[in-house]
């Protein structure tokens, strides 16, 4: 890790301006060389090929979950090395490969001993979820559930209305997912090394599905209902009709039929934790 090129989201989670300025200094007060910066998603991000180009050994990414999974996407065929620092709202992936550390003791342990490694994920359709993937209704919330983040009132009437009947409507039917109830609500995908791991909620009652739509807006709606889980390597959804889900909390469309599957990513992630 020497050369890099710095991807920020200044409207992710905590990732400032003011802050990504300070982490930038602390490039170079590592022995590191910055050649390029990209604050999206107002600029675009850089190509396999610009960073060729630039020199380019790392890109380190300081953002929330959608921006990581789009500069990982757009980034699948690089030859070089993602140091992903937390700067989102859970940073769920940061946690994973530095643990608890803060973005400045990340950057100084990976140059003393970063070393790249994989990892499991969600592959669904042309999309990959790293964090994890959402279906069923409840993913209906999520356009309220960003207008809370970014405080504007305007539109959320409209964006609770819109999820709150959808809530109350026919929930998701999968196959392939032993155990798991027909009919949920809201059904949490995430990969671990050679599964999936299958959440599902089932809320029926007033009481619930408030909750329900609460925990969305303010924090992890896992925490509202009893949680039906288990475990499987592949399955698929079912309807007739394209369904909304969230990649990384980012929607997407879902064909018929779509084939939920765990994969595994190259060696791309740096990670700064003891190896084992």
């Amino acid at each position: 890790m020497q050369t890099l090129w710095f991807i920020t989201n200044p409207k992710s989670g905590t990732a400032t301006p003011a802050k990504a300025d300070a982490l930038a200094a602390l490039f170079a007060d590592n022995g590191l060389t910055l050649v390029g910066r990209s604050a999206f998603p107002d600029d675009a991000l850089p190509t396999p090929e610009v960073l060729d180009a630039a020199g380019v050994d790392t890109v380190v990414l300081y953002a929330g979950d959608g921006t990581i999974n789009a500069a990982v996407a757009a980034l699948a065929d690089w030859n070089g090395a993602i140091l992903i620092l937390p700067g989102g709202t859970m940073n769920l992936l940061a946690k994973l490969l530095h643990g608890a550390a803060e973005p400045a003791a990340i950057i100084a342990a990976a140059v003393r001993h970063g070393r790249s490694v994989p990892l499991p994920c969600v592959d669904v359709g042309e999309a990959r979820a790293l964090v994890g993937l959402i279906l069923g209704p409840a993913a209906n919330w999520v356009r309220a559930r960003e207008l809370v983040r970014a405080g504007r009132l305007r539109g959320l009437g409209r964006a609770l209305r819109h999820a709150w009947r959808r809530t109350f409507g026919r929930g998701i039917r999968l196959d392939g997912v032993p155990g798991l109830k027909h009919g949920a609500q809201a059904v949490l995908v995430r990969a671990e090394v050679g599964h999936l791991d299958v959440a599902a909620i089932d809320a029926r009652d007033f009481r619930s599905l408030t909750n329900l739509g609460w925990e969305w807006l303010t924090g992890d709606w896992v925490a509202a209902s009893e949680v039906t889980q288990c475990r499987t390597r592949q399955f698929r959804t079912r309807g007739d009709k394209p369904a909304l889900a969230l990649v990384d909390g980012e929607p997407i469309m879902l064909e018929p039929s779509s084939v939920v599957s765990v994969g595994m990513t190259r060696d791309l992630f740096v990670t700064t934790l003891p190896e084992g």
